[in-house]
């Protein structure tokens, strides 16, 4: 069964809780704190598997959780990190936050494979709160929570052509022709029920992968019939096939036609609408008068809007050979480069934590400024500081809570240094 879309729940690991203990051994009546570290919570990630090519799985099972991180143990024994839960994916798949729709990652082009939740960091054991004056703390920290989403995947297939046309005009035929697909035929509407990719092999080219998208309706972009079930298989296509049954045998006008496909493409999407185009005029096998061809009006309507019109023939092969030639021309002045959506939601920058309390001191024995709180602490839960992006977006966060303005009035100068839970920064104003 073929299915391109799939509603699921994610959940990483929650971090393991730091532990609070002492020695007590033989002749050691006052022992020190040795509470160990909690472990690292497991991660969600998502791999591409070429081998996939539906998203089935993901209609079977909904929801999926990496391993929680365990506490830590009595003489210094740092808890177990949770193992990491891998989710497959096949390539094309974009992973949406599911209430706002808004894309997460795009697994296409160099996304292989992608952290989408970071697992919470263990807790610090009760050891490293041991001070001068505080010899013996009862104080651990707790892990850092688990982050969860709600992920909405859809499948939009990658392929350089797309196929566009109203039922029975010939795509599937075409398709079986020009390239190693088995596309099952019928005269029915609808008979196509889930997009067809097939490799064009061209003499002299690299060839290019060419994709049949379902039948198409008026109305399929407000949802009538089937035809906006598919539609986002061809957001990726550089170049759109047009075929438009030209002898009318169904008694239908191919111009009215092609006309109100493209109604169709611009109401799901402006920018498909305006891909380059070329349009198939299919059946002339069946056309007896050349001389008076309705193909001749078909290129009288749309070559002067720079869409060239190929007459063929899916049927017999007739033409089939110069269109291919030309579409292969077309892919080669627009480059190689894969359509990949841009990432629009951040799932570290949506994170409930406004009215989480924080403080900001200076600690003179260390000569350090010290912020702490479960704000900040949640925060840096929730941030990869490694990568340049999620650094960033924590020094916004300083920036916009009010704590490097609080900073400031302490009287912080360049080159001091500012510790958060285990992190410590050189101040730059």
């Amino acid at each position: 069964m073929f299915a391109d879309r799939a509603k699921i729940y994610v959940r990483s690991g929650k971090g393991g809780d730091g532990h609070v203990s002492f020695r007590r051994e033989k002749y050691v009546p006052a022992g020190g704190p040795d509470g160990g570290d909690g472990g690292k919570g497991g991660d969600v990630i998502f791999v591409v598997d070429d081998g996939l090519n539906t998203l089935i799985d993901f209609r079977n099972v909904r929801k999926y959780k990496a391993q929680d991180g365990e506490p830590g143990g009595k003489r210094n024994c740092r808890g177990k990190d949770g193992n990491d839960i891998v989710l497959k994916v096949p390539p094309g798949t974009v992973i949406k936050e599911a209430a706002s729709g808004q894309v997460i990652v795009d697994m296409s082009g160099d996304n292989r494979q992608i952290v989408l939740l970071k697992g919470g960091r263990g807790g610090s054991g009760n050891q490293h709160y041991a001070t001068s004056t505080m010899q013996a703390p009862t104080y651990a920290q707790p892990g850092r929570p688990a982050k969860e989403l709600e992920l909405l995947l859809e499948l939009k297939v990658i392929a350089d052509v797309g196929l566009v046309g109203l039922p029975n005009v010939g795509k599937s035929t075409f398709l079986a022709r020009v390239t190693n697909a088995k596309p099952k035929i019928a005269n029915y509407h609808f008979t196509t029920l889930n997009p067809n990719l097939g490799v064009v092999d061209l003499d002299g080219t690299k060839g290019f992968v060419i994709a049949d998208i379902p039948g198409l309706i008026e109305g399929a972009s407000e949802g009538i019939g089937l035809g906006h079930e598919f539609l986002r298989h061809i957001e990726r296509t550089k170049v759109i096939i047009h075929i438009v049954d030209a002898a009318g045998t169904e008694g239908r006008d191919p111009i009215e036609d092609i006309y109100a496909i493209n109604k169709e493409l611009d109401a799901y999407n402006p920018d498909i609408a305006k891909r380059p185009q070329v349009i198939a005029a299919n059946k002339i096998d069946v056309i007896f008068d050349r001389d008076d061809s309705p193909v001749n009006a078909i290129k009288a309507e749309f070559e002067p809007k720079g869409i060239p019109v190929y007459p063929i023939s899916a049927v017999s092969g007739e033409g089939v050979r110069e269109l291919l030639y030309h579409v292969n021309q077309m892919l080669e002045e627009l480059g190689d480069e894969v359509t990949v959506f841009e990432q629009e939601f951040f799932p570290e920058q949506n994170v409930s934590i406004q009215n989480e309390p924080y403080t900001v001191e200076y600690d003179a024995s260390s000569d350090e400024y010290v912020v702490e709180g479960p704000r900040v602490e949640k925060m840096l839960g929730y941030t990869n500081l490694d990568s340049e992006k999620g650094f960033a977006f924590f020094q916004n966060f300083l920036k916009t809570s009010g704590i490097l303005e609080q900073l400031e009035a302490l009287g912080i100068s360049d080159g001091d240094t500012v510790r958060i839970y285990g992190h410590s920064f050189d101040y730059y104003k």
